[in-house]
């Protein structure tokens, strides 16, 4: 078996299959990790999310902050954006099956064997992994659970820009939600800075990227969500994926373990 991770498809299914095809994907003996943002801003959201979701065992997924959104128009009540590209999903007929889908994939995914983690925007330098791990669980569980819709509709905001270990509620799932999803700059007390989509070397007054600050661990992240890194971070330890596929720029596919990249013009 070969896994292969992909930064963000957005929706870009032509694409996909395009650049699995570079590699003769095939779910019976390869697996496909996807760093989160499967839909949204490209042509073709739906078959995109079909097809991942028709991958079964095949495919680890993580959730990115346009698969949330979808639930949010799904479950929160709130109204699809100008930019959206949703309209086929909402519309589709197997919609409820296509979200409940969505509902069971996770925040953090943890490889032990290859000392890594996948997450969406990144993995801030204040949890260990350990306890990265933990907060993602803990708000998976309330995406499957029967607070979905009150955590729907009110997942959106900036506050609480800094992780406190006694957040409570809505409060301490927006904050685990936005590192693991938003994240781009930071502080070194953690406090996030929500507004700047810059490359690295643009960060705010007293704010780096996430990935500049120094770690307790050696884990590797693989991470999506940054398009501007155009995938450089600096650091092998630290693998963006989003190369803006959906921006005229390339979808990036990498072999978890020969560090491979394979790239698709978009």
């Amino acid at each position: 078996m070969t896994d292969y991770a992909i930064g963000d498809i957005q929706g870009c299914y032509d694409r996909l299959q395009d650049v699995l095809t570079k590699v003769d994907f095939s779910p019976s003996r390869d697996r496909l990790w996807v760093a989160g943002d499967l839909i949204n801003r490209g042509p073709s959201s739906l078959a995109t999310l079909r097809y991942i979701e028709s991958l079964g065992s095949s495919a680890v997924v993580v959730l990115g902050n346009h698969d949330l959104h979808l639930l949010a128009v799904a479950l929160g009540g709130h109204p699809p954006r100008r930019k959206d590209t949703l309209a086929d999903i909402l519309d589709a007929p197997d919609h409820d099956h296509l979200v409940d889908w969505l509902r069971q994939q996770q925040l953090c995914v943890r490889d032990s064997a290859r000392n890594l983690v996948m997450v969406h925007a990144g993995l801030p330098h204040i949890w260990g992994v350990d306890q990265a791990v933990a907060y993602a669980r803990e708000v998976e569980a309330v995406i499957r659970g029967p607070q979905a819709e009150a955590y729907f509709t009110h997942m959106y905001g900036n506050e609480p820009a800094r992780w406190q270990d006694d957040l409570a509620g809505l409060d301490r799932w927006r904050a685990i939600t936005n590192y693991f999803t938003r994240m781009r700059f930071i502080a070194a007390d953690g406090t996030l800075e929500l507004t700047a989509k810059e490359s690295a070397d643009h960060a705010p007054d007293g704010y780096a990227p996430w990935f500049n600050y120094a770690r307790s661990d050696d884990v590797r992240v693989v991470f999506g969500h940054w398009a501007a890194l155009e995938g450089q971070t600096g650091s092998d330890r630290f693998i963006g994926l989003d190369t803006g596929c959906v921006w005229g720029g390339v979808l990036t596919m990498m072999n978890l373990d020969s560090g491979e990249k394979i790239h698709c013009d978009c």
